[in-house]
Parts: structure tokens; C-alpha cells; sequence
């Protein structure tokens, strides 16, 4: 059978819960290991479909083959909204779950989402508190995992399903609520902040020039370091220093990482409009809005900070472009709104 129909018959299957769906998938997971990307983009919006639609249980398998499809290079975007439509609905009856478990275990954790299954112990303990929601809930804390997963597959090499992402700070406030019970949540949440195509105004306190640059799927503030260093140091209007060798600025715009991964210095303090630090573990999203814009400060270096070379997602390629140059007499009206270092 080819992909189309294959991947039609399944999500009828998932939707009415069909014992098919079991046969099913293994024939799936065969199928597609030849189908081309055009295939799998051809077949997605249904796919994506059986995601919205299907129980959770049956959903999360669902979602993990569009993670995968993507990866081996389908189209994100026919699946993106429905997917994280469809995490934030999963997150939210899973954290009912919890609530629920809180209230009825006596402080014994509830069941580990990925090393433990659905029982009717389960199903018991949490029933009295969730009435007729105790199914879906108990299923969306035990389908959370695959879901996770695909989602940050799908989040990662799909900008434009960043970009498009509604009620953005809903989602991401869910998924760091649901980050106590599963770690990779907090990466999702950290995807889910993901700016593209986001101005910064980048000012340098030493010489008081500026520069407007753009970024785009920048997962982490030590990754934003080592870019603007690259864009800046040694370049035509732009600072002395030790610019990041060329592999080491690749690897952290869409190469792989060298190997063993070398480890590297960022050379200076970064601090936003208000003087309090930028944290390299934080990510651009943190950065506050001054007069309608993020704004980042160069300052020297109170120590030396060292970190490994590579992207936090190593699946999403990063952008950071130079958009113009701005001389001290062009920033008058900027200095005053920015304030010393706090530390």
C-alpha cells in the first residue's frame, strides 16, 4: 500500500479508536522509510489531521511519525499548528492529571509518564477528582512524552510554525508548568520562545557605536554571544578582538560542532538597556524591549566565561544578520535611556 492511503486508513482507525490502529503502524513505520520528502509533505495535512483529532494515546503516535517525517525532510508547516494546538490541549489535561494525583495519593509521586502505562490503579486513583475527564487526562499524562518530542522536532526546523505560534505565552506558561513532571519540556518551552526575524539594537558602551542586526532561531544567549562576536570583531566598523574561528561561527549557525566539541570564550559582557546581565543561559526573548526594541550592551569582561561549542537544538539552523552601522552622534538620543552595569 502507498503512503496516502496507508496514512488515511490509520487516522480513521485512531480517530474511533480502532483495534486496527496496532497493525496499522508498524506498516506505517515501514512504508515511509522509502517514501521521498514530496511524499511525506503530500500525506502531512492528513497526518496532521489524525494528531488534532485521534485520542491522545493513539494522537502522540501519530505525532511522533510527523517529528519524524520532518526530519527526514517533509514539510513542517501542514503540521505545526495542529501539533502545538494539539500539546497545549495534552499539557493541559496533563497537569490536570498531577493536580488530581496531588490531591489523592498523599504525597506519593505520581507514575513516571514514560517508564510506567495507563492501569486501572491508575485510572482509580485520579477518577474521584476528574469524573468524566479522568480518562483523557490519565492518557495525556502518558502520551506528554511523545508529544514533547515531536514537538520540538517540528518547532526546530519549521520557522514559520514559530512564527505563526498563537497564544504564545499561554503555551510556553503551560509547558513550564508541565516542565516539574517531564525535563524535555523545558526545552519545548524554550522553543516556543524562539524569536525569528527580531530586530536588536546592539550598542557598545567602550565606543559608542551601535549596529542593528536581525536573528533568527537563536535557542540560547551563549549562542547569540558567539554570533555577534562573529559579526563584529575584526569586521569593517566593528571591534578589535579575537573573532571565533570560522568553524566554530558555523556550528553555531547550521554546521555540525567540530569534534569533541572545543571549548570557547565569549569575549565580553553582555547587559540589556536597564545594566542587568544577560544571561547566557537565558534566551534573546529575555532581552527587554526599550522604545519598541530589544536592546543589547557590549561591555568588557568582568571574567572569563567558557562554554562548549555547539547549538542548544542542534536541529535548528540559526540566522544573525548585520542590517546597519550607527556612529556615536547617530545614538544621542539612545544613551540616556541606558543604564550602568548592575554588577
Amino acid at each position: 500500500m502507498s503512503l496516502q492511503p496507508l496514512v488515511d486508513q490509520i487516522v480513521r482507525a485512531a480517530v474511533v479508536e480502532d483495534r486496527s490502529f496496532g497493525d496499522l503502524l508498524p506498516q506505517l513505520m515501514q512504508v515511509f522509510q522509502t517514501a521521498s520528502p514530496a511524499e511525506m509533505t503530500a500525506a502531512m495535512p492528513r497526518l496532521a489531521e489524525g494528531v488534532a483529532e485521534a485520542p491522545p494515546n493513539l494522537g502522540g503516535w501519530l505525532a511522533i511519525v510527523s517529528g519524524a517525517w520532518v526530519e527526514n525532510g517533509a514539510d513542517p508547516d501542514p503540521v505545526g499548528a495542529p501539533l502545538v494546538h494539539r500539546i497545549s490541549e495534552v499539557t493541559a489535561a496533563a497537569l490536570a492529571f498531577a493536580n488530581a494525583w496531588d490531591q489523592a495519593a498523599g504525597g506519593k509521586p505520581p507514575p513516571d509518564m514514560q517508564e510506567e502505562q495507563p492501569s486501572q490503579q491508575v485510572f482509580d486513583t485520579v477518577a474521584p477528582h476528574l469524573g468524566d475527564g479522568a480518562v483523557t487526562a490519565m492518557m495525556s499524562w502518558f502520551a506528554l512524552p511523545q508529544f514533547t518530542m515531536a514537538g520540538c522536532t517540528v518547532l526546530q526546523m519549521g520557522p514559520s510554525v514559530r512564527a505563526g505560534i498563537a497564544d504564545r505565552d499561554f503555551c510556553a506558561f503551560a509547558a513550564g508548568q508541565a516542565a516539574q513532571y517531564l525535563g524535555q519540556m523545558e526545552h519545548y518551552q524554550a522553543l516556543l520562545r524562539v524569536l525569528d526575524g527580531e530586530r536588536l539594537l546592539v550598542l557598545d558602551r567602550a565606543s559608542r557605536k551601535g549596529w542593528t542586526v536581525t536573528i533568527g532561531g537563536i535557542g540560547d544567549n551563549f549562542q547569540l554571544h558567539v554570533l555577534l562576536a562573529g559579526a563584529l570583531i575584526g569586521r569593517p566598523g566593528g571591534l578589535t578582538g579575537d573573532r571565533p574561528a570560522p568553524e566554530i561561527i558555523a556550528c553555531f549557525l547550521n554546521a555540525d560542532t567540530p569534534p569533541g566539541r572545543p571549548i570557547i570564550s565569549s569575549p565580553w559582557n553582555l547587559v540589556d538597556a536597564h545594566g542587568e546581565p544577560i544571561w547566557n543561559e537565558g534566551v534573546p526573548a529575555d532581552i527587554p524591549v526599550v522604545n519598541g526594541t530589544r536592546v543589547v550592551v557590549i561591555d568588557p569582561p568582568s571574567y572569563e566565561r567558557t562554554f562548549p561549542a555547539g547549538r542548544r537544538f542542534p536541529l535548528m539552523p540559526a540566522t544573525l544578520r548585520m542590517e546597519g552601522m550607527h556612529l556615536p552622534e547617530d545614538l544621542d538620543a539612545w544613551w540616556p535611556h541606558i543604564a550602568a552595569p548592575t554588577r
